[in-house]
């Protein structure tokens, strides 16, 4: 399967999100279900690192479903309010460079 641009993700969930007369929900519906899927994702954590095993008969979910959860909310996110992810990781990327360049002990490249 061909890797895919933010830009394609984008387009993509649109295209699905514009079949329906519903259209996006409002931002504000939108944080909480983010919130919800973050809740799940932890959830998930907790399932496979943490110390809290699913009950029986709980359904089999994972921290990759979880994740595109997450993804798509967050996609619908940003287009629902005409932001471009692919500008938003540039930017963020931009501040993670300069701004955390010292912050963190770097891998050593040289060769012993």
């Amino acid at each position: 399967m061909p890797e895919k641009t933010l830009a394609a993700l984008q387009r993509e969930v649109d295209g699905y999100i514009s079949q329906f007369k519903e259209g996006y929900f409002s931002p504000l519906a939108l944080v909480a279900r983010m919130a919800e899927e973050v809740g799940e994702l932890a959830r998930e954590v907790n399932h496979t690192y943490g110390e809290k095993p699913k009950k029986p008969g709980e359904p089999d979910n994972s921290i990759e479903l979880e994740l595109g959860d997450i993804l798509f909310i967050t996609i619908c996110f940003a287009n629902s309010l005409g932001l471009d992810l692919t500008a938003a990781h540039d930017k963020i990327m931009h501040k993670f460079n300069t701004r955390d360049a010292d912050r963190w002990t770097r891998v050593n490249t040289e060769s012993e």
